[in-house]
């Protein structure tokens, strides 16, 4: 049980990680970009794209096309306060946003942003083996046998170690 357990807190370390990259943007224009975008709808901050369609044309646009024109301001005020450093422009009918090419400064920035979120989900890796862990010493201590729980205890390290791997290859790819 324990390591059925760690490895689902290791596995949701991933995915947070990855849904934290996806959100870095490297210079192209992505639908995803926005996916952390709350807008005011009636009172109660909604994800943009429950309010709205995001689409991207070609590499440097994103037009955003609200379901409600009611809301096209509150959606250029979510964006524009955000904190992607994007300039939108509305038009009254949609929401452009341009991308701006990235500098050398921006890039270092992205990376070292991208590296933070990778180290969070380590931690949040290295966390689940420590859960695990304790939960094996207290077994032991309710009279398991000694070599199981080293065993266990070598499997869950073999299983955070994939885990660390994963995220470095996250970190590689979004860096590549």
């Amino acid at each position: 049980m324990y390591l059925e357990t760690a490895e689902e807190m290791k596995q949701k370390a991933v995915d947070a990680a990855k849904s934290g990259l996806a959100k870095i943007r490297a210079g192209k224009a992505m639908p995803s970009m926005l996916d952390g975008v709350m807008v005011e709808y009636y009172g109660n901050p909604t994800p943009i794209n429950q309010t709205a369609s995001v689409t991207s044309p070609d590499a440097r646009t994103l037009f955003v096309k609200p379901w409600e024109k009611s809301l096209i301001a509150e959606i250029e005020k979510a964006i524009r306060n955000s904190d992607l450093g994007l300039n939108p422009q509305n038009d009254g009918e949609q929401i452009i946003i341009s991308i701006p090419q990235l500098t050398e400064e921006r890039r270092v920035s992205l990376v070292k942003q991208a590296k933070t979120v990778t180290e969070d989900g380590k931690i949040s890796v290295r966390n689940a083996r420590k859960e695990a862990n304790d939960e094996l010493k207290a077994l032991q201590k309710e009279g398991a046998p000694e070599d199981a729980i080293k065993s266990a205890e070598d499997d869950v390290q073999k299983l955070t170690d994939a885990y660390v791997k994963k995220m470095d290859d996250l970190l590689a790819h979004k860096e590549g």
